[in-house]
């Protein structure tokens, strides 16, 4: 072949595996993007959940020793997540400031009365976590009653419920289809060099020395895909984080270290198999099958 031949061939190469490299990474964009919800929405209902929690209302009478007592247990607790006691001077000035009237004016004595505001972590907030949560604190003295919002949990609870189910419905069939494109994609690019696989089958080369060159060479388009794939996200990220301001985080290094892995682990299997059986296929049939197919 001579040097003019050769050159349309290389550049149809070039050109072939820029756009599947530029494919992939359109795909595994948008499996980032749905990794990336599905993690962060994870995380503001696991934040949601968090912000629930009861009041342990104080008798008039409890000590000191008493509120000790119940901070000691609150602070060894598996479910509780933080706490933190309002003293009755306290309570009463957050209710000046909320509603702007002082209740002593006309009673005469402050009436609030003091209490430990408890946060749960969010595997205990289901309504038998937190009922399971206040019989375990309602037995100490100095207690008056425990107090937690019913329907608010339940009402939550179901809601998220209804969401999971939803959003991980949607998140399957994206990643289907993001796995048949991506294995179509890669199972083009081997068709282009059927040929090429049928010569070297006829010459007697081996079938793995066959797959090496075509594996190696789309798990390099792959990681490419996937870096470009990572950047665009970064990109997006980063307009959705200037247009809503320092209101969310979306740079947290829990949620986007899981969403790299996610990506370039489905970059590497799904091109490796679909190149492995791609070629596979072209090594099983004759000479003769590959004009027709």
């Amino acid at each position: 072949m001579t040097e003019n031949q050769q050159k349309p061939r290389k550049k149809s190469f070039f050109n072939l595996h820029f756009t599947t490299t530029i494919s992939v990474a359109l795909v595994l964009f948008m499996v980032g993007l749905i990794s990336f919800l599905f993690i962060f929405t994870k995380e503001m209902i696991d934040y949601a959940k968090e912000n629930l929690g009861f009041s342990i209302v104080l008798d008039d009478g409890c000590s000191d020793k008493e509120v000790k007592r119940i901070e000691n247990y609150l602070s060894q607790a598996p479910f509780v997540k933080s706490y933190v006691y309002v003293s009755k001077e306290q309570a009463l000035a957050d209710h000046v400031a909320d509603l702007g009237e002082d209740p002593t004016k006309f009673l005469g004595y402050n009436p609030l009365q003091a209490s430990i505001e408890v946060k749960l972590h969010a595997n205990s907030t289901d309504s038998a976590g937190i009922a399971s949560a206040k019989n375990k604190i309602s037995v100490f003295s100095g207690i008056q009653e425990v107090v937690y919002q019913e329907d608010v949990v339940q009402l939550l609870n179901k809601n998220v419920r209804r969401i999971s189910l939803i959003f991980g419905g949607i998140t399957l069939i994206l990643l289907f289809i993001s796995i048949a494109l991506i294995n179509n994609t890669i199972r083009i690019t081997v068709y282009s060099d059927r040929f090429l696989i049928n010569t070297m089958k006829l010459v007697g080369a081996k079938a793995w020395f066959i797959r090496k060159p075509f594996i190696k060479k789309n798990l390099t388009d792959g990681f490419w895909a996937a870096l470009l794939a990572i950047i665009m996200l970064a990109g997006a990220v980063y307009y959705v984080q200037s247009e809503i301001g320092a209101t969310l985080n979306l740079y947290q290094t829990h949620i986007w270290l899981p969403v790299v892995i996610i990506v370039f682990v489905m970059s590497f299997f799904i091109i490796f198999f679909a190149a492995l059986f791609g070629v596979n296929r072209f090594l099983r049939l004759k000479t003769d099958d590959l004009y027709y197919i």
